[in-house]
């Protein structure tokens, strides 16, 4: 790792925890049917991706909800509840670990995003943590819906290599989708999937991009 000067984070499970399996349970309870196929890790209806690129607001991706569900009389609280609850929080390392990394390397967080989680996470973060949002962490924070792009278009990563004048051999990309690190792999990134089976505290240690 020692050609590695910039490293870019994804959000969701790499650095905030979610949970799919929780948020499909409450969307199933709300009335969808065929989950697995409407909203998953691997794969999700449109309706995400217009969400998660900023192409319909808040209350058009509820009136979809509404749709799919066939149950025109939920509220948006009902709603936005379900779809939050794929949010669990900041495990407890990782927030002085971006701090150590920043020290080292440029960093960058590039997240898929939406209102109405961006809206619940700044809430959190203020809450939780007495942080107005994840700038102190990076150099910038980039989030799709803010953008109008999303991962694992290349146009989303372009930019970010672009504005930032970063040099893909030099630059690490941390994401826990395999579909998004194919993307960047083909743009000359460094790659790694962080997987169920290790914390962003055991990667960037046994990685050898922090030493204790």
């Amino acid at each position: 790792m020692n050609k590695i000067r910039n490293i870019i984070f994804d959000y969701g499970n790499v650095i905030f925890t979610i949970d799919f399996i929780r948020a499909q349970h409450s969307f199933t309870e709300l009335g969808v049917k065929n989950i697995e196929n409407f909203f998953s890790h691997k794969g999700h209806d449109s309706l995400f991706d217009q969400f998660e690129q900023g192409l319909i607001s808040s209350s058009e991706f509820r009136d979809g909800i509404r749709k799919v569900t066939g149950i025109e009389s939920l509220s948006d609280a009902e709603i936005d509840k379900a779809w939050n609850s794929l949010l669990i929080g900041v495990p407890e390392p990782n927030h002085d670990l971006l701090l150590k990394v920043k020290e080292k390397y440029r960093t960058f967080l590039l997240s898929n995003n939406n209102e109405i989680h961006y809206n619940w996470i700044m809430d959190y973060l203020q809450r939780e943590h007495r942080l107005d949002s994840n700038a102190v962490f990076f150099e910038k924070d980039y989030y799709s819906h803010l953008m109008k792009m999303r991962k694992p278009n290349r146009e989303i990563f372009e930019f970010v290599l672009h504005e930032n004048n970063l040099n893909p051999k030099e630059t690490l990309f941390i994401d826990d989708s395999p579909q998004h690190l194919k993307t960047a792999d083909m743009l000359g990134l460094n790659t790694h999937l962080l997987t169920a089976d290790e914390t962003l505290e055991s990667y960037l240690y046994s990685s050898g991009l922090l030493k204790k």
